[in-house]
C-alpha cells in the first residue's frame, strides 16, 4: 500500500489492481475472488474498529424483479427494504475517526423520480398507501441523538453509491451551514462525475439536486481502493453503478462487508435460499450470486464484485455457510408482501463502546 497524494490520513490499496484486466470473465471472477481472500487474511492481521453499529432508519417498497434480478420467481411485485446507518470509530494516523455510512437523509430525498413515481401513482390512496408501505423509524440526527453522537464529531460520511441521496444538508450547499461541519464525503470519482451527468435510466435513481452547490472542499473523490485507518477500507466494486464501493470493517466478528450490490445474504447463497425462484434460478444458471439490478450499469461487473465481497468478507462466525456480509439496504419481511422474506437476516449489530470526542478533549 502506498499513501495517498493529498493532506488525509488515507492509504492506497494495491490488492485488487490488475484482477480484473483479464480477457475472460470467469479469470476476472477467480483473480478477484483470490486477492479478496489475500486481503482478507491480512486485514484481520490488524485491529478491530473501536466502535461499529447499525441502526434501522426507513422501510420503503422496492421492487422485487430489481431486488433479485431475473430469480425473483412469483414473489409480489415489491419487497420491503430496510435502509440502515452504520457508525465506525476507527484510529488513524490523525487519532480517531468518525465515519457514517449510508446517513440517508429520507425526509429530504423523496423527490428521487422512481419514488415519486410510485406516490403519484397512488393517487387517491397516498395517504393510506405511504402509512402501510413507508416505515418511517428514525431519522440520521434522532439516530445519533440515541446514541450521544454530536454532529461536529463526525469527520466523514460515505455511501456505497449515490442512489437515492441528498448530501446538500449534511455538508452544505449554495452557502447554507452544513449539519456535520466537519465532515467530508468520501466518494469514487467515477461515481461522483456519473452523477452530475446522468443517462434516462440513471437519473430515475438519483435524487434532483442530491449534491448541487456542495462545496468540493468537502468532498474527497477516490481513484483507487483506500484504507481509511485501523480496520476501515473502501473497496472498488463497480457494477450496480460505475462508482459504487464496499465499505469493510474489521470487527470482533471478523470483517463485515458493506454494499447495496445484493439486497440480502439471499442474494450471496441463492441456492440455499428458500424466497421462491431464488434457489431455481441458482440451479439451473449455476449462477453464484443474484443481482440488485435496478440500473444494470455494469451487470458481469456487478457480479464480479459480489464474488469479491464474499471473498473479503470470509465466512460468517455464527453461521459458516453465509457469508459475512452486511448489506447496507436489507430485505425484511412484510405481511403486505407475502413469501419475501430471506431466509437469512442480518439485522441491526453493535460492537465496542462509542468514543465521545468531547469526553476525550476533558481528560487531555
Amino acid at each position: 500500500m502506498s499513501q495517498t497524494p493529498d493532506r488525509h490520513p488515507i492509504v492506497r490499496i494495491t490488492d485488487f489492481d490488475g484482477t480484473r484486466d483479464a480477457a475472460r470473465p470467469l479469470d476476472r471472477v477467480e483473480n478477484v475472488r483470490a486477492a479478496g481472500a489475500a486481503f482478507r487474511q491480512r486485514m484481520l492481521r490488524g485491529k478491530p474498529v473501536r466502535y461499529y453499529r447499525s441502526m434501522e432508519l426507513v422501510r420503503v417498497p422496492y421492487p422485487a424483479k430489481f431486488a433479485y434480478l431475473n430469480g425473483f420467481g412469483t414473489l409480489p411485485p415489491f419487497i420491503h427494504l430496510c435502509n440502515r446507518l452504520f457508525v465506525v470509530q476507527f484510529d488513524s494516523s490523525e487519532g480517531l475517526k468518525t465515519l457514517l455510512v449510508s446517513p440517508s437523509d429520507w425526509e429530504h430525498q423523496r423527490a428521487t423520480p422512481f419514488f415519486k413515481r410510485l406516490d403519484e401513482s397512488m393517487g387517491a390512496f397516498a395517504r393510506l398507501g405511504e402509512a402501510l408501505v413507508f416505515r418511517k423509524t428514525a431519522t440520521v440526527l434522532e439516530r445519533l441523538a440515541e446514541i450521544g453522537l454530536a454532529p461536529e464529531d463526525v469527520d466523514y460520511i460515505t455511501y456505497d453509491h449515490l442512489h437515492t441521496q441528498n448530501v446538500t444538508r449534511w455538508l452544505g450547499a449554495h452557502g447554507t451551514a452544513p449539519i456535520f461541519p466537519n465532515a467530508k464525503l468520501l466518494v469514487m470519482r467515477a461515481e461522483w462525475e456519473s452523477a452530475l451527468s446522468l443517462i434516462p435510466w440513471q437519473n430515475q435513481w438519483y435524487c434532483p439536486g442530491g449534491i448541487d452547490g456542495v462545496p468540493m472542499e468537502r468532498v474527497i473523490l477516490l481513484d483507487h481502493d483506500v484504507m481509511l485507518g485501523e480496520g476501515v477500507a473502501l473497496i472498488r466494486t463497480k457494477g450496480h453503478t460505475e462508482g459504487n464501493h464496499s465499505i469493510v470493517v474489521h470487527t470482533p466478528d471478523g470483517l463485515k462487508v458493506t454494499s447495496e450490490n445484493g439486497v440480502s445474504l439471499d442474494a450471496y447463497v441463492p441456492a440455499l435460499s428458500k424466497i421462491p425462484g431464488v434457489a431455481e434460478f441458482a440451479r439451473v444458471t449455476g449462477a453464484e450470486v443474484i443481482l440488485n439490478g435496478n440500473t444494470l450499469e455494469y451487470g458481469i461487473d456487478q457480479y464480479i464484485s459480489m464474488v469479491q465481497e464474499k471473498a473479503i468478507a470470509g465466512p460468517n462466525p455464527r453461521d459458516e455457510r453465509l457469508p459475512n456480509i452486511a448489506p447496507s439496504s436489507e430485505s425484511a419481511g412484510y405481511w403486505l408482501f407475502p413469501r419475501t422474506a430471506p431466509t437469512f437476516s442480518v439485522g441491526d449489530l453493535c460492537y465496542g463502546s462509542l468514543a465521545k470526542r468531547s469526553a476525550l478533549k476533558a481528560a487531555a
